[in-house]
């Protein structure tokens, strides 16, 4: 499997492209969040399965993870991870809940983190199928019962030459001028990369030759 090489200046450019993606899903978030919502990439980084693995579990034990798969022409996932206080937050604003336990989780309390990671992978899906031309969708998501490990193998073990490229998202909502920040993970196996990067360079032969041409 070739390596993927990564110039700065790509790297950037699928940066705007999913900050794009992002900031539509934020609008769409912002409507049950019933206040701002910002979503933007911080951070992007090739790393090995087993740190992918690792980093995930970090959260397990403090956080509720909802997991949608991403398919079609890609192959990812978006993993959104909830602790105990954006689950009271968020209950009380979209729910309109009051005196909510932490640390129990209602059907409907599950329902709505499913929602809100349904809506923001749904958008999120729709504008990078609308960038890169791509057809694209995301599976409905689901708050994994076993391990994270277990749940994402999936995607890891049908494709053991995977390395996965994983974006870190920084989601804010602000409520009350109270700022909350909800960890959001994206990762893409290498054959999406190597299939994004074409599209990205295809893009710029045809901007340059549609420069020259003029």
């Amino acid at each position: 499997m070739m390596e993927p090489h990564v110039t700065e200046l790509e790297r950037d450019i699928i940066k705007e492209i999913l900050n794009i993606g992002l900031a539509r899903a934020a609008d769409s978030f912002a409507v049950i969040a019933k206040d701002r919502v910002l979503l933007k990439v911080p951070d992007i980084q090739l790393i090995e399965v087993k740190d992918l693995i690792q980093l995930v579990t970090k959260y397990e034990d403090t956080h509720v993870i909802i997991q949608s798969d991403i398919k079609g022409d890609f192959n990812g996932a978006t993993l959104m991870l909830f602790s105990d206080d954006h689950i009271k937050m968020l209950s009380e604003v979209c729910l309109n809940m009051v005196e909510v336990q932490q640390g129990v989780m209602s059907v409907m309390q599950e329902s709505l983190l499913l929602e809100i990671s349904n809506i923001i992978t749904g958008a999120l899906v729709t504008q990078l199928a609308n960038i890169l031309k791509s057809s694209i969708y995301g599976s409905p998501p689901k708050a994994p019962k076993n391990h994270i490990a277990e749940s994402l193998k999936d995607i890891l073990v049908q494709h053991p030459l995977f390395q996965p490229l994983v974006f870190t998202v920084l989601t804010q909502f602000t409520h009350n001028s109270k700022k909350v920040e909800l960890p959001l993970l994206l990762f893409f196996d290498t054959n999406t990369l190597l299939k994004i990067l074409d599209i990205i360079r295809t893009f710029s032969i045809d901007k340059k030759n549609m420069m020259e041409s003029d």
